[in-house]
């Protein structure tokens, strides 16, 4: 049999994990983390599947914001229909196949497909045995992987990126988007808090971008003065690389770094949706962690930020019109986001003396969701970090409000998970019993 033409380079002897004694693998390395998964480059994928199962998965795949660059096709019909298909046509960069087909007449078949596949394409086989001759005499004939099914749609798309990434290469930044329910409820304040502790706390390089670009006020919090920042970046695409980004960043501490909002009226930012994308991937090579400060305001290139980060957290106060704007936010992220985990919620300004509030059980309750932290209302210490140009934790470190920035740092960067408040309950318990004991001495 001749060997198949699609990848000079298969997965075998490209850095493959799978050894020469295993089973073919069946689980994806990074099952249950969809936040590490690469995201795969500019590439066509042309899917030919059995199972109503299989395509599903692979339409929703086409649709996962890690996939977005990507242009896919689903067919059906399996490997007869690809090697009709392709008779006539072009093979894309990446072809996946399902097949129910005995391991004999598996290989037969992709002979056949040999004979129509251009040089260079690239095959993701989906079978139905998990047996290791067959895993060998594939990778033997140029397949890039073979995946047992049920295949889930993270571990395709942990597939895919493995193929098209430099096994060498450093793993990227997770990026953390952080976006205000209402206007002024301090997303900026809590974004740049936790920008410093993430920092301050795993001795992790960060870089802070500030895209509230008329507005912003990251440089006046960490008491900077940058002569450039974002819009320089995004203003020469063909200059952007490692080297440039770095002269554009102000140093606020040995690990945190901030690119800087002009903070100017002279111009409009009406911007493309994809204008900072670039901007972005080489922040993320070059930085473990990127916290971005996105304005209160729903334009094209806003949305698309908040659709494409890893983490994105909501933070909102308790009131009636945070209520109704977390309450949008989520639904419209569930939608653009469906494979990912829902946003992270901080509320922040709790107990406002004298202003009615939503109870802050009864506010997440609304949402079904649990907050990563809710900060308690202090004008003096806040005000004060503020002119001093400082942050929480420099001008009180035993604070409450450092403690819970420290709790949200760890929630966004995967090292803690969002936990129920312990003794709410009884809290509330005891408030209603000092309530009545209050009640029962007046009336003695």
């Amino acid at each position: 049999m001749s060997s198949l033409a699609y990848d000079s380079n298969p997965a075998g002897e490209a850095g493959a994990s799978q050894k020469a004694d295993e089973p073919a693998r069946d689980e994806a390395p990074a099952m249950g983390a969809p936040a590490d998964l690469r995201p795969v480059p500019r590439i066509s994928v042309q899917a030919f599947c059995e199972t109503p199962e299989t395509a599903k998965m692979m339409e929703s795949a086409s649709i996962d914001r890690r996939m977005s660059k990507a242009h896919v096709k689903v067919h059906m019909g399996g490997i007869a229909a690809a090697v009709d298909f392709y008779g006539s046509a072009p093979t894309p960069n990446l072809i996946v196949l399902e097949s129910k087909l005995p391991a004999n007449e598996l290989i037969e078949s992709l002979d056949r497909l040999a004979e129509v596949c251009d040089p260079g394409s690239k095959v993701v086989i989906i079978g139905q045995v998990n047996d290791v001759t067959l895993y060998r005499d594939l990778i033997h004939r140029g397949v890039s992987e073979y995946l047992v099914a049920p295949v889930s749609l993270f571990q395709l798309v942990a597939t895919i990126g493995d193929l098209y990434t430099d096994p060498t290469a450093e793993p990227l930044g997770r990026t953390i988007a952080f976006i205000g329910a209402k206007g002024g409820c301090g997303a900026s304040t809590v974004a740049h808090n936790v920008a410093w502790s993430i920092a301050r706390q795993f001795e992790n390089d960060v870089v802070l971008a500030d895209f509230d670009l008329a507005f912003g006020t990251a440089g006046l919090d960490f008491n900077q003065d940058p002569l450039q920042g974002v819009m320089e970046a995004i203003s020469a695409p063909e200059r952007l690389d490692e080297t440039f980004l770095d002269r554009l960043l102000a140093k606020c501490t040995d690990q945190l770094s901030l690119l800087a909002a002009p903070a100017s009226l002279d111009r409009t930012y009406d911007h493309d949706e994809k204008t900072f994308d670039a901007l972005i991937d080489v922040m993320r090579k070059t930085t473990p962690s990127v916290v971005i400060d996105i304005p209160h305001s729903w334009t094209n290139w806003t949305r698309h930020l908040v659709g494409t980060a890893d983490e994105i957290v909501i933070v909102a106060e308790p009131d009636l019109a945070n209520l109704r704007n977390t309450k949008n936010l989520l639904d419209t992220l569930r939608q653009m986001r469906p494979n990912d985990s829902r946003p992270h919620l901080v509320l922040n300004r709790v107990n406002v003396p004298k202003r009615p509030e939503i109870k802050p059980d009864e506010f997440t309750d609304a949402l079904d969701l649990t907050p990563a932290a809710a900060i308690p209302f202090d004008p003096h210490l806040f005000g004060t970090a503020a002119n001093n140009g400082q942050m929480i934790g420099e001008l009180d470190p035993k604070h409450q409000s450092k403690a819970l920035f420290d709790q949200v740092s760890q929630i966004v960067t995967g090292r803690s998970e969002v936990r129920k408040p312990k003794g709410a309950g009884l809290n509330m318990l005891m408030a209603r019993f000092l309530k009545k004991r209050k009640g029962a001495a007046k009336g003695a």
